[in-house]
């Protein structure tokens, strides 16, 4: 069973510096992540592109609700992080929950040996 490790990164969604793109950048447990919302929901993935470092966050987000970096224009699903455009890459994902108190974002915490 994984722990998850929550981090609260803000006291409402609304606090937070959205772009016009519907994505912010936010650090949380030393690590620059991305946020997304659409329909109310929020995803939470890594800064950048695994194919060639694109900063996701200046990307948009596609009609089927990937995101789509500005680069070379790969396509993720923000809540698993499947390359969807074909190329195999992953994208890591996180958790995300919007509580009463606030926003908050769960890491995995790794096991012996890294294992997660």
């Amino acid at each position: 069973m994984h722990q998850i490790k929550w981090i609260k990164i803000a006291d409402h969604e609304n606090l937070l510096q959205w772009q016009e793109n519907n994505m912010c950048i936010v650090e949380a447990d030393g690590k620059k992540i991305t946020l997304a919302r659409i329909h109310e929901e929020l995803f939470v993935f890594a800064y950048k592109c695994p194919h060639a470092s694109g900063i996701l966050a200046d990307g948009f987000i596609d009609g089927l609700a990937n995101v789509v970096c500005p680069l070379h224009r790969y396509k993720y699903n923000m809540r698993n992080g499947r390359n969807v455009s074909g190329e195999g890459y992953y994208l890591k994902t996180y958790h995300v929950e919007k509580r009463d108190d606030g926003v908050y974002i769960g890491f995995e915490e790794k096991g012996i040996f890294g294992w997660r």
